[in-house]
């Protein structure tokens, strides 16, 4: 609860209270007025957004930089699935530009340096690892990213380059490597010398290859290279090289290809991915870093018609080359060469020989995209696994930029602290846990997160008996846990259930904890594990779950021609596991092939629900499985099958403990494959859908669904979680990080009503705490930090209105039906959002002008923007209790009991509250007449000021002897003024010498009363006294001045004649 010191002498301040004893809400039916019509959501909400909560301290995989040559401040990125980012200042702050389009996986930037208002974005990253993202199409901006245009080639899914004729910027070519999922003839390069309205495919090999690498003649924009790469996914394998790959060349801007092999001394046979790259500074130097049975690093110096070997090392040319292969040369050296891996290392001669300049720390490891300035080689911009980095030395110096929140999470839980904590793992980022909104000053700093458990991270789950042990995880089924406080940490992975069982764990292994039981944690691998203390020992409750099919399991040739056993491949495993809250020993599961079975009695029989599920495709991935809150032979299974090439959406529903199924989505409903579901816990018409495009909301049990589009980009949707508490949705997205959206009451206010459109209704928290908060660590120097949004102070209240009203009316009242408060603000139709800051009527302070009257001594104080409204005084902080919230609006009225609960760390202060109260109260007839001195006196200036005005310049008789008088007079009213207030500095320079005036007095006797938090006593008494008595001798000296000055002055006026001045009574 925050504490704001007014200068005054009644009590405004804020002060910090704790809570009374708690009183049940009594729930006020609310006023609906449905008609026929379901509510738009993107209209009636278009001023409600989720709250990117971040983090940004570690980003997500950045797959493409380009860099305005001419003015390099201007940065733009791509991220893997989070769109495209642009600074304009080097770094310091980042704009997402491509949040209003229906994909944000990007695979390739390209700037049009001519124009650099232009820019191509080609979506579906190229380096096909396991949680590669797909694409669909090409895009281009005219306008710097303020609004872009689908240029075609949606097809294609992913474009890995994008190379622009810098003689001729028609002329755009499109290296489409295409869904590794799946075959397809429009893999290749694709042409258009029309600016993208028409393309041309000019080279295709085969329907599993594309474009590993694709790079132009700088010199001759007819010549290009092309590295053709025969590669394919499927759900458990991962296959590199093959027929379809190859070196190709054209001269005559593809119109002609030629492939190169070993007549010109590269490797022959079958090659695997190819990286390629020419030097600006000599183009007859081409370098070709290429996958084979016998990889190498090779150097060609007659511009590319004969290669030679030029390095084998292993750790160069044998280092996952389906995921690194990037070679760069330096612009202005034809003999530096960079290579970018998990490291990134250098070569000066050549390619001979590597010395490594970003270790496996120090910048993110896993780098993807490599700039360098074209004519100040010592600026270069990196992108990896965790954002980017820049440096202006050569790489001798690094900043790593933590400010683009574009993590990649892939699961999302939340506990039950004050304020509670979102959580979750990311790829190739760890697990990491931070606030959904903070008791602090300002946003959410990256600071403020803790970092969990290393590797990719994965489900993160809080102990339900001490939130600050988590559960937490990284690829291949290793789970520990681990507490934030202390960074204690324990190792807890089940062992094989005997000598001969090897386990097998997804990449994203799943876990889940007990409803019934809070110290029984589930664990999956082939078999369900169950823990009942928290992971120190574990059993086996299940037989293997899975196909258990040997040629899914088998990894021996996974990779190609080059092996790549890493985990990520894993297969027949189990990915979702869902106990039963309503039900005891009810345990749900899916796996990654296709399974979804059942147990009722705790594990002690199972049964494949699989074969009833129609529609649902052979193998499919099954990533989540929610069982109801509602019913317990309901369940929700959501699959998805674009490993096979199938980017359908499914979320199929039982209610009869698996006997039949319905799919409750579908291509017309939502678009993108599906990923995750949740029903809402109190309103089971409500429900929220992640897809790989977006989150859906449907408010109709499900029959339709609406795209979320207000403030939540088009981005793969991954998880849900909702705190029950405040009633909150929070959400992880797989490139932008975590969002929050407060308060989804009103959301189930109008699904209660299946989503037909309400006119007018009052919707807030059962309860709020009025909380102190700390300062920042970080006060002044903010700027180039980032700082994503926290929730806002004060009682949140939401006005949900459909017709032509633009303000509506606020009451605050208490348990006695007192008003305390009343506001007013504008609105617009739908949703409105306010906040009262817990704030009641206050008194006007001695010294405070009125309401709206003047600014000469203006401090806290409410004034309505309708001059007929009520104006009122801003007071102190009410107490902890039940209020009343009665919104109107025009003849419409609504109300809702709320509570305000004071804040636990703080000591009960109500005592201390009540006695200050006391103190003002019997201190307010003299602050009363003290402020009618200062009307007076506020009057007397105006006048004062109007006879000045009207006596310019005027010649009448007897003018002199007025303005003789009235510059007496204005010196009098100065020294009674200077008198209360001290005279003010009129020299040049900065600040006033300090001293004792009435004013002062009296304001000091505010500051002791209301600026502390422990009950008032003698001292206190004291000081009001002499505030008592100041105010008094002001009243004297106010009454001397108008009984006998402004008396004169007013007699001397009014004989000329002129009738200009109001009756002055003593103030007695």
């Amino acid at each position: 609860m925050r504490i704001s010191i007014l200068g005054s002498i009644v009590l405004a301040s804020i002060l910090s209270i704790t809570n009374l004893s708690a009183q049940k809400a009594k729930k006020t039916a609310p006023v609906v007025a449905a008609t026929e019509t379901k509510v738009d959501i993107n209209k009636v909400f278009k001023n409600w957004k989720p709250r990117n909560v971040g983090p940004a301290s570690m980003s997500g995989r950045v797959t493409s930089i380009d860099v305005e040559v001419e003015n390099p401040n201007n940065i733009w990125i791509g991220a893997a699935s989070g769109g495209v980012w642009k600074t304009n200042n080097s770094g310091v702050s980042w704009t997402p530009v491509f949040d209003e389009q229906p994909i944000l996986n990007i695979g390739a930037v390209a700037i049009q340096q001519s124009n650099p208002s232009v820019v191509w974005a080609g979506t579906g990253e190229g380096n096909p690892r396991n949680s590669i993202s797909i694409g669909e199409g090409i895009y281009k901006t005219l306008d710097a990213g303020k609004t872009w245009k689908r240029m075609g080639l949606e097809q294609t899914r992913n474009i890995h380059r994008v190379i622009i004729d810098p003689t001729n910027p028609n002329t755009v070519y499109a290296g489409a490597i295409g869904n590794p999922y799946g075959q397809s003839k429009n893999r290749g390069v694709y042409k258009t010398t029309d600016g993208g309205d028409t393309w041309n495919q000019i080279l295709f090999t085969n329907d599993t290859s594309g474009p590993g690498d694709m790079i132009m003649d700088p010199k001759n924009p007819n010549k290009l290279f092309v590295a053709m790469w025969h590669h394919y996914r499927n759900p458990y394998h991962l296959e590199s090289g093959g027929k379809g790959s190859g070196i190709y060349m054209t001269i005559d801007g593809g119109k002609n290809f030629t492939k190169l092999g070993k007549e010109n001394g590269l490797p022959e046979g079958n090659l695997g991915r190819v990286g390629i790259t020419i030097s600006k500074s000599n183009p007859n130097r081409v370098y070709a870093l290429v996958e084979s049975t016998k990889s190498g690093l090779y150097r060609s110096d007659d511009g590319g018609y004969n290669f030679i070997l030029v390095n084998a090392q292993k750790s160069i040319v044998d280092n996952r080359p389906f995921y690194f292969q990037d070679i760069i040369c330096d612009p202005l050296n034809e003999n530096t060469l960079w290579y970018i891996s998990q490291t990134v290392v250098k070569s000066i001669d050549g390619g001979k020989n590597f010395e490594t300049i970003i270790p496996y720390s120090g910048i993110h490891p896993d780098h993807h995209a490599f700039w360098i300035h074209p004519t100040d080689n010592k600026f270069m911009v990196d992108g990896n696994d965790g954002g980017i980095g820049i440096t202006r030395d050569g790489g001798k110096t690094w900043m790593f930029d933590e400010k683009l929140p574009i993590g990649q999470f892939y699961h999302i839980n939340v506990d039950n602290e004050t304020p509670y904590h979102v959580m979750g793992g990311m790829q190739d980022n760890g697990s990491w846990r931070g606030p959904a909104y903070t008791y602090i000053q300002g946003g959410i700093k990256n600071f403020y997160w803790d970092n969990l458990w290393g590797g990719d991270g994965f489900d993160v789950v809080p102990d339900p008996e001490d939130a600050n042990w988590v559960y937490a995880m990284s690829q291949g089924g290793s789970v520990g846990r681990y507490n934030t406080i202390t960074g204690e940490s324990s190792y807890i992975q089940p062992p094989a259930p005997d000598a001969k069982t090897l386990l097998r764990f997804n990449w994203n292994a799943a876990i889940a904890q007990d409803p019934f039981d809070k110290k029984t944690v589930y664990y999956g691998s082939q078999f369900l594990h169950k823990s009942t203390n928290k992971g120190a020992a574990w059993q086996v409750i299940s037989p293997d779950l899975t196909s258990n099919d040997s040629a899914k399991i088998d990894q021996t040739t996974n990779g190609g021609l080059s092996v790549d056993i890493t985990g990520a491949e894993n297969h027949c495993t189990i990915l979702a596991i869902a106990p039963s809250t309503i039900q005891k020993g009810l345990i749900w599961i899916g796996t990654d092939d296709g399974n979804v079975q059942v147990t009722t009695n705790g594990g002690a029989t199972w049964t494949n629900l699989t074969a009833n599920i129609t529609g649902l495709p052979k193998g499919a991935w099954i990533p989540q499985v929610r069982a109801s809150t509602y019913n317990a032979n309901e369940v929700f299974v959501v699959a998805n099958n674009y490993r096979q090439g199938d980017f359908a959406p499914y979320i199929f529903r039982s209610t009869d403990l698996g006997k039949t199924w319905t799919n409750i989505v579908s291509a017309a409903k939502v678009t993108g494959y599906a990923l995750t579901v949740i029903q809402d816990i109190v309103e089971p018409n409500l429900f929220f859908v992640g897809t790989e495009q977006g989150m859906y909301v449907s408010l109709d049990n499900a029959e339709t669904f609406q795209q979320w589009k207000n403030g939540y980009p088009s981005v793969s949707t991954y998880d849900f979680a909702i705190q029950e508490r405040e009633a909150d949705l929070a959400i992880a997205t797989f490139g932008r990080a975590l969002w929050v959206l407060d308060d989804i009451k009103p959301l189930r206010k109008l699904a209660h009503n299946k989503g037909m459109a309400n006119n007018f209704f009052v919707s807030a928290p059962n309860a709020v705490i009025n909380a102190s908060y700390k300062n920042s660590s970080y006060e002044w120097s903010t700027w180039g930090m980032y700082d994503a949004e926290n929730r806002p102070s004060g009682y949140p209240f939401t006005v949900y209105l459909m017709d032509t009203v633009k303000k509506v009316k606020v009451q605050i009242k208490d348990a006695q039906d007192s008003v305390i408060r009343n506001l007013s603000f504008k609105v617009d139709s739908g949703f409105n959002r306010q906040y009262w800051g817990f704030e009641q009527k206050g008194k006007r302070a001695a010294g405070m002008s009125k309401v709206g009257g003047g600014g000469r001594r203006r401090m806290v104080e409410e004034a309505p923007a309708d001059p007929e409204e009520e104006r009122e005084y801003r007071g102190r902080a009410v107490l902890p209790g039940k209020y009343k919230v009665v919104v109107t609006a025009n003849k419409q009225k609504d109300s809702m009991w709320i509570e305000v609960k004071g804040d636990e760390r703080l000591a009960d202060r109500t005592l201390v509250v009540k006695k200050q109260d006391e103190l003002m109260a019997k201190h307010q007839p003299s602050a009363d007449k003290f402020n009618s001195v200062m009307d007076q006196l506020d009057e007397v200036d105006a006048l004062l000021l109007d006879l000045k005005t009207e006596w310019k310049d005027k010649k009448d008789k007897g003018i002199d002897t007025l303005n003789k008088a009235h510059k007496k007079i204005t010196a009098s009213a100065k020294v009674l003024r200077e008198f209360i207030f001290g005279k003010k500095q009129e020299k040049q320079g900065y600040g006033t010498v300090d001293v004792i005036t009435p004013i002062s007095i009296i304001r000091d006797a505010s500051m002791l009363i209301g600026g502390k938090n422990t009950m008032p006593g003698e001292q206190e008494d004291r000081k009001l006294q002499e505030a008592e008595t100041a105010i008094q001798t002001v009243i004297a000296k106010a009454n001397e001045f108008f009984t006998k000055d402004w008396a004169d002055f007013r007699k001397l006026v009014e004989a000329n004649p002129i009738k200009k001045f109001k009756d002055y009574e003593s103030i007695k």
